[in-house]
């Protein structure tokens, strides 16, 4: 495999049929998608959601969740696309961010759950387990279009990139981390970890529609994932505005982070209170 990853040089088009051309990085993202639709539909029967409801909610998800992504890139890198208004749209050349899709996936959520009467926690319990189902897959994209690549290596598993695709810095290097793939890793092991918790946890309900500690499952997701892209951070290469001297994503990921200890306090403060008054 490691010598595969040093001699192979890939093409971002899958197939091409006079003017039509797929891309292999819009197939990993519908792949991903429709990975991350399977395993909601199938968590969401397990705690009794009814089919119906899955689905409207996954298709809201989908195009909200989309268009956080592209939008929130768009901005993150606008000094390019303000030169480029036109590739804006060219969507199968990447750009998309995770953090974008949060913020879409959280408004749907809020509002889905509000208007159903559904427990706004639990959604997100299940929505990123889906979520890391996704990542893992779609961050697969990145290997073909050349992107989200680090820095130099001799490390067995570093990967060419095309002399165009580099910094001008790095132009006489010859190989360099997949930080992509420790990403697409760093999902996997965290969808098994919290797959494996609501497992644990459907194991124990006896009663439907009794859920306890809702929610505790995606501040786990948050947290972790927010930790592995804070490290994967100091590798990549790719543009990112800086901020304190952090890279944007791991400014944002310390946000995130310290945002969920906070509401880890506060719901904890919540039980023991209850307990109190309960006794």
């Amino acid at each position: 495999m490691f010598n595969f990853l040093h001699t192979f040089t890939p093409s971002p088009i899958l197939l091409q049929i006079g003017w039509l051309k797929i891309y292999w990085y819009g197939l990993f993202i519908a792949l991903g998608a429709l990975v991350a639709f399977l395993i909601f539909l199938y968590l969401a029967k397990k705690y009794s959601i009814s089919k119906d409801t899955a689905y409207n909610l996954s298709f809201y998800l989908l195009i909200f969740g989309l268009l956080g992504d592209r939008l929130y890139y768009v901005l993150y890198a606008w000094p390019y696309y303000s030169q480029n208004l036109l590739d804006i749209f060219k969507i199968w050349q990447g750009g998309l961010a995770i953090h974008g899709a949060m913020i879409g996936g959280f408004l749907v959520i809020y509002f889905f759950s509000k208007k159903h009467k559904l427990n706004p926690w639990l959604i997100l319990d299940i929505l990123v387990v889906a979520l890391a189902a996704a990542m893992a897959i779609g961050r697969f994209g990145n290997y073909f279009n050349q992107e989200l690549f680090g820095l130099p290596t001799d490390l067995p598993w570093g990967i060419p990139i095309l002399p165009e695709k580099r910094p001008t810095e790095f132009l006489n290097a010859g190989f360099f981390h997949p930080t992509f793939l420790y990403e697409c890793l760093g999902n996997l092991i965290i969808f098994a970890l919290l797959f494996g918790w609501h497992k644990i946890r459907l194991s124990k309900i006896k009663t439907p529609g009794q859920i306890r500690g809702a929610g505790n499952i995606a501040l786990a997701y948050f947290i972790l994932y927010s930790l592995a892209r804070f490290g994967n951070e100091f590798l990549r290469l790719d543009y990112s505005p800086y901020i304190f001297g952090l890279r944007w994503a791991q400014f944002a990921s310390l946000i995130i982070i310290s945002i969920c200890i906070i509401i880890i306090i506060y719901k904890f403060w919540l039980k023991r209170k209850f307990i109190k008054d309960s006794g």
